[in-house]
């Protein structure tokens, strides 16, 4: 088998990277110029390059030249809403079992940044549909989007409004919210999964976490919901001095997840005795 073309061709969006770590990115164009403190560089010069290569300005500056990376793209695109992070994108993708194919409805677009990595997950065969209330954000998103595919994708669409207020005739394999009251859903996220399918919420606070999974456990449609949150330490690495470099990526939001039950079913309750005052009585416990 051939192996894929991975040489710079017009068009691509390339990622320059000088010797400081300090990254730019330009879109190759015939007979243009990039110009930098100390001299220009000739796209033309770059355009059949592999990845990888080393390209120099004319006045001999460096830089490594590779495409950027989906998390290098959404964490350098235009936003209006925050996005949500590469690690917590992964993890959402992961965790849901995202996969070719998977029908996904997701609720809160914000910059576009977590539907790109859907549409990438489900590939041509699925289907994700998207709601945003907000019409500036659903914009920047949708430019976002076009950015980075070149055309709107077939299989996605974008409606303005909330998600809960719409009349849905289809069913999903996956549910993905990232808005503030995600508990105002869950009825919806119901009647939409199909038995065994992922509901699965980004939320930022405590009290968003501990709503939304009450919500969860009182609509009894779903398994008893799993939360998490990832932290990503990066390591510093010369020669012996090996350590925790002094930044990282801390709290940015809990991801609170679980399955649709099968209709009628009744889950069995899980042998969990909860902590005195867990929902707000000083009642000792039997």
């Amino acid at each position: 088998m051939d192996s894929i073309d991975r040489n710079f061709k017009v068009g691509d969006r390339v990622q320059l990277t000088d010797a400081k770590g300090k990254m730019h990115t330009i879109t190759l164009q015939l007979n243009q110029e990039w110009h930098t403190h100390n001299g220009w560089l000739v796209h033309n010069e770059v355009i059949g390059l592999p990845e990888g290569s080393v390209v120099e300005t004319t006045g001999g500056l460096k830089f490594l030249a590779f495409k950027p990376l989906l998390a290098d793209y959404v964490l350098a695109m235009p936003r209006g809403a925050t996005i949500v992070y590469p690690k917590d994108a992964a993890m959402i993708l992961g965790f849901a079992d995202i996969a070719p194919g998977s029908r996904v409805l997701e609720a809160g677009v914000g910059s576009g940044a977590l539907s790109i990595s859907l549409l990438r997950a489900i590939g041509d065969h699925g289907v994700l549909d998207s709601f945003e209330k907000r019409d500036e954000f659903a914009t920047i998103a949708e430019k976002n989007i076009k950015n980075y595919f070149g055309t709107k994708p077939e299989n996605w669409s974008l409606q303005l409004g909330a998600v809960q207020d719409f009349a849905h005739d289809k069913k999903y394999d996956r549910v993905v919210l990232d808005m503030l009251a995600p508990w105002e859903c869950i009825k919806m996220a119901s009647e939409v999964l199909t038995p065994g399918g992922v509901f699965i919420a980004y939320v930022a606070t405590t009290t968003q976490l501990s709503q939304t999974a009450e919500a969860i456990k009182a609509s009894a449609a779903f398994t008893e919901p799993e939360s998490t949150e990832t932290i990503v330490r990066g390591w510093h690495h010369e020669g012996l001095a090996v350590r925790p470099q002094h930044r990282m990526i801390g709290h940015t939001a809990f991801l609170i997840m679980a399955r649709r039950l099968a209709p009628g079913t009744v889950a069995p309750s899980r042998r969990r005795r909860p902590s005195k005052g867990s929902y707000g009585t000083n009642e000792s416990e039997s």
